[in-house]
């Protein structure tokens, strides 16, 4: 009995040490979702090749900042890879972030990692494009809230504006972003409703570029060539805009033709100034970012946020 006492007291108080670890470290937050005791938020755009989401980003690091919270910042390397960006959403999800902000490049197909967030118990909120909610309420799915532009409304103000610069009679080409995909949709409608005002404007061409320069370029340098007598272009985007004024620079016809933009990046504002575009859409991708993580703060203290929060939008010519 003298020999197996020892034995029974070392093995008790290891027993005791172990379950007193294991109740602290459940009573605090694991290490993958905080980073030196702060909260991580984690923001997912489309791709960080565009100046819009570069914007988006900077707004939501200066509100990071200000909150006290890690802010990670995930994308594709092209915005209309879908796939690629539910990828980064699964494994920030696996991390066990705190809160995830997502700018989704598939309405519909965001879905289900937004089903896989609310099962892992992670606040989702979604910033720029709306998510399908048709699709959504079918999975069981939520979401925490939306911070956007209205991009119909948006859509619109350029139809009013090119209307007005044709002088109620012209004919005018689209390009598209990429097809399906809600932002480009809403935009391609509220313009088209515009113009379907004015019956003496004829669209002569509509066709996507998902969203980048050089098929900006290449797309409407082929709706150039079969339709010479183009008056205007609408692009979904300013980076579609830009490829495009650059086929008409090209085809030496820089100030004859309307172009109209979206989103009011630098590069199209200077653009306006010099004469090769003629308006773009302003919405405030900073300020996008920069609430959706305020937000994300504030739901993780266990405040209550709106579930809608519209970003203004306007016209710059």
């Amino acid at each position: 009995m003298k020999k197996i006492l020892p034995q029974f007291w070392i093995f008790a108080l290891a027993a005791a040490l172990l379950a007193g670890c294991g109740k602290s470290s459940a009573d605090k937050p694991t290490a993958s979702n905080t980073a030196g005791g702060k909260p991580v938020v984690a923001l997912v755009v489309k791709t960080l090749n565009h100046p819009f989401f570069i914007d988006m980003q900077k707004g939501a690091e200066e509100a990071a900042k200000a909150a006290g919270v890690e802010l990670v910042v995930q994308a594709a390397e092209r915005e209309i890879d879908v796939e690629r960006q539910m990828q980064i959403i699964e494994n920030l999800i696996e991390r066990k972030v705190s809160a995830l902000c997502i700018a989704p490049s598939g309405s519909r197909e965001i879905v289900p990692v937004v089903v896989k967030a609310n099962k892992a118990g992670i606040p989702v909120l979604i910033i720029d494009t709306r998510v399908d909610e048709e699709a959504l309420a079918h999975a069981g799915g939520k979401i925490a809230t939306f911070i956007g532009s209205d991009n119909y409304d948006g859509g619109k103000l350029a139809g009013e504006f090119v209307a007005e610069k044709l002088g109620g009679k012209g004919k005018v080409a689209i390009l598209e972003g990429i097809p399906g995909h809600e932002t480009g949709d809403a935009r391609l409608r509220g313009f088209k409703e515009a113009l379907s005002r004015t019956p003496g404007i004829q669209i002569v061409a509509s066709q996507p570029a998902n969203w980048e320069r050089d098929q900006g370029f290449n797309v409407f340098q082929n709706i150039l060539q079969a339709n010479p007598g183009i008056n205007a272009l609408f692009a979904c985007s300013d980076l579609m805009a830009l490829g495009a004024a650059e086929a008409i620079a090209a085809a030496g016809k820089t100030g004859q033709i309307v172009v109209v933009g979206f989103d009011a990046q630098p590069e199209a504002r200077a653009a306006i100034q010099k004469g090769a575009m003629a308006a773009t859409v302003a919405q405030f991708a900073s300020r996008m970012g920069g609430t959706a993580v305020e937000y994300a703060h504030k739901l993780l203290a266990g405040e209550t946020i709106p579930t809608f929060t519209p970003v203004p939008i306007e016209l710059v010519k």
